[in-house]
Parts: C-alpha cells; structure tokens; sequence
C-alpha cells in the first residue's frame, strides 16, 4: 500500500447517514488522518468521519 514509494496506513472514512462508507484519503500518520477528520467534522455536514487503519476490519 503506497503511494509513490510512501506507506499510507490511516485511512479516513466518511460514512453517510444511510451507512454508505466512502475512502477520503491515505496518511502516514494517525495524527495527520485525525486532524484532517477533525476538520472536515466541523463542516456540519450529516456524515461522520473516522479514521481507521488499513487492513482493519469496519464495525
């Protein structure tokens, strides 16, 4: 799993309120996939953004 040579092991998920779950990025940090969530979660918007590490299993 990379991207141009680097790992990218955080997911970011948006799931909508029909339970639809959507890949918004890749991240080589936990840190750097939170903040980006945290800063879409402030948009207001009826969706959750989660942050997950590849390979692991939703739910």
């Amino acid at each position: 799993m990379t991207d141009g040579g680097a790992v990218l092991p955080w997911l970011v998920i948006r799931q909508d309120e029909g339970g639809n779950r959507y890949r918004v990025g890749r991240y080589a940090t936990r840190a750097e996939a939170e903040k980006v969530a945290d800063r879409l979660d402030t948009r207001g918007h009826q969706r959750l953004y989660v942050v997950e590490r590849a390979g692991q299993a939703a739910g």
